[in-house]
């Protein structure tokens, strides 16, 4: 009897952790096929696109990408522990993955060349059949000699996902190269002090370049609630959709 509650528990247990995390996720039409979204923990999500499996900045361990395949690509955005992160890597497959990376990061990453593209502010390729481009992220003032994320190091992206044109800001504040992005479906817009920006700076340059959908990310100790009452309040066609960055 004990063994069949244990049973009963665990697959209960499963079936919740399931559910909690297909709520999580989000999917999306594009002309290659659906593509969906899955927030993972704090600057770390996940894609699946055209029996691709693709990671940006895998953080928290191996556990919190266990329902997916062995990733295809996999962007990293900066040399931050939060981004590159040895133990994490290490606990994936990636034997067959291409690495998408700045300089930086290149020069800190343990694994072969031929397994890295790197791709620096103002580049674009095409790696396994999908778009990118990089773009900046930094801190202001542009010119602070202490800047815990200078211009040129990191990379933002955009990835052109079968038409559906997603930014991932990568640590930034609202410089100007994010507020002039036009034509972009998906954002994954960072806020957290002292680190990048807050909500007000974050929400202002949301309204000023309008994403279809954007999700607050990397967002610890911030109020997304404000961030998402402060560009519904502009009256812009702006989807602010909130999700579960930190899971227990």
């Amino acid at each position: 009897m004990k063994n069949l509650l244990l049973t009963s528990f665990l697959l209960s247990l499963a079936l919740f952790s399931s559910s909690a995390q297909a709520q999580n996720s989000d999917t999306y039409s594009t002309e290659r096929g659906d593509l969906t979204v899955h927030p993972i923990n704090h600057g770390s999500l996940a894609f699946t696109f055209d029996e691709k499996t693709i990671f940006v900045d895998p953080f928290g361990g191996a556990d919190l990408y266990s329902k997916f395949e062995a990733p295809d690509i996999i962007f990293l955005t900066d040399i931050h522990g939060d981004h590159l992160n040895p133990e994490t890597l290490t606990e994936l497959d990636t034997e067959n993955t291409t690495f998408v990376v700045p300089m930086a990061v290149a020069q800190e990453l343990n694994v072969t060349h031929e397994k890295i593209v790197v791709i620096q502010n103002g580049n674009s390729t095409i790696v396994n059949e999908i778009p990118v481009s990089a773009i900046p992220m930094y801190n202001l003032p542009v010119d602070d000699p202490e800047s815990r994320h200078p211009k040129g190091r990191g990379n933002g992206y955009l990835i052109d996902f079968g038409g559906k044109v997603v930014y991932i800001s990568g640590d930034t504040e609202d410089i100007p190269e994010m507020r002039v992005l036009e034509g972009i479906d998906i954002a994954f817009v960072c806020m957290n002090l002292p680190y990048t920006m807050d909500v007000n700076q974050a929400a202002d340059a949301v309204i000023d370049f309008q994403p279809a959908v954007v999700y607050p990310y990397h967002h610890r100790g911030q109020d997304i609630h404000e961030f998402k009452n402060l560009v519904d309040a502009a009256d812009v066609d702006v989807r602010v959709k909130l999700r579960d960055w930190y899971p227990e």
